[in-house]
């Protein structure tokens, strides 16, 4: 991916900052294109992942719709110029002002979490004399393979309506004047590399669609959500995900019905490989027992090493090929006043120096979305691919 060329073009930059491949993005909505799009699913992408302009601009050029959990998401998606009808909000903790802009846009769905946000939806509707289009996002009860904190399917999670729930809830909707129940909704989680949690999530829809046509309730749509995960300890090799068999996955195991529409809320497998943190090493530091190095960037441009413990890559960018076969063992450590701010432990790469690039690889997903100034520290800036051209 950084070939000798391009990191000497980095050098004169002032570093920590973000990289984005728009190149390789590109090959990677081409890849959901022809195995989700051209199948004619729906794919909303999760603005959560990403919301940097130039990013959303591509994504909504290859005819992606977007998947918002918040107010100023929808407002940002919007800008950009997506349409209404493209976007799905999602949210376990909507306010009413969050719930009138999706009103005020006429968006495609709200995807309902509690019986008591469906009652609040339908009031605020009713006020603004507006009819709104729900699915109800139902926690199937699947417990993923993936950090505890982003499973979000599992009946102790605090997302979604519980299966229990539905029956009477679904006979309340058909009383509110204001709402249209138009689908149902799941995520399981984020981070899901094993396509087995999907297979148990097709199963689970097939079960409750049946409960539905009981009720003769047409369902327009179903979401799946989205959660598939990425190679984060190769990302050269396994740079686009395997979405062929993931939507495959799909295609196998779910009883559609006639004319009913299968949607996708995909956020970190389209962008998470195309983006790194590019970063210097400013000191070496020899402990008893542990060599460091420390670097520019920390965790207020990267968090999720500290927050979920995530591994990933790092390449030394001044030493693509490596005269010596000398591997060192480092702990690979940001500037930030905390222990956690520790992005690899007894990590083996080639020696360091100080001033030495590193890149901090498969940053695209949850990573600048994420950042803070934390210790007062200036945000880091943002380079693309065709800035180097």
């Amino acid at each position: 991916m950084f070939n000798k060329e391009l990191v000497r073009k980095f050098i004169n930059r002032k570093t920590p900052f973000y990289y984005y491949d728009l190149e390789l993005l590109d090959r990677t909505l081409e890849s959901v294109k022809k195995y989700g799009q051209d199948k004619g699913y729906h794919i909303h992408f999760a603005l959560k992942a990403n919301n940097n302009d130039r990013i959303l601009k591509n994504i909504l050029a290859a005819g992606l719709g977007a998947d918002c959990v918040s107010g100023k998401e929808i407002e940002k998606a919007i800008e950009i110029g997506f349409q209404p009808g493209q976007i799905a909000f999602a949210g376990v903790g909507k306010t009413d002002e969050e719930i009138e802009i999706g009103l005020e846009h006429d968006i495609f769905s709200f995807n309902c979490e509690s019986v008591q946000e469906v009652e609040l939806l339908n009031r605020l509707a009713s006020v603004h004399n507006k009819t709104a289009r729900i699915a109800l996002r139902i926690n199937p009860n699947i417990k993923a393979k993936t950090h505890k904190y982003i499973a979000t399917g599992a009946e102790e999670n605090k997302f979604g309506i519980l299966v229990k729930e539905l029956p009477e809830l679904a006979d309340k909707i058909r009383r509110f004047e204001n709402l249209e129940l138009t689908g149902i909704h799941f995520h399981i989680g984020s981070q899901i590399e094993d396509l087995n949690s999907f297979d148990a999530l097709c199963n689970k829809i097939n079960q409750l669609q049946s409960m539905f046509d009981e009720k003769e309730i047409r369902l327009q749509h179903i979401n799946v959500g989205g959660g598939f995960g990425i190679d984060y300890s190769d990302p050269d090799e396994n740079a686009i995900p395997d979405f062929k068999t993931y939507f495959q996955t799909f295609d196998k195991n779910l009883k559609l019905r006639d004319n009913q529409k299968l949607h996708f809320e995909l956020g970190r497998s389209i962008v998470g490989q195309c983006g790194s943190l590019i970063s210097k090493v400013l000191f070496i530091k020899e402990g008893y027992h542990t060599r460091f190095a420390v670097v520019d960037a920390g965790m207020t441009e990267l968090i999720r090493p500290a927050l979920y413990q995530a591994k990933h890559q790092i390449n030394h960018l001044d030493n693509l090929n490596p005269s010596s076969d000398e591997i060192l063992l480092y702990d690979v450590v940001g500037p930030i006043c905390e222990t956690s701010d520790t992005f690899r432990t007894g990590y083996p790469m080639p020696e360091l120096r100080r001033g030495d690039l590193v890149a901090i690889r498969s940053c695209g997903a949850y990573g600048q979305v994420m950042s803070s100034d934390y210790n007062l520290r200036e945000r880091a800036k943002v380079f693309y691919s065709d800035d180097f051209e």
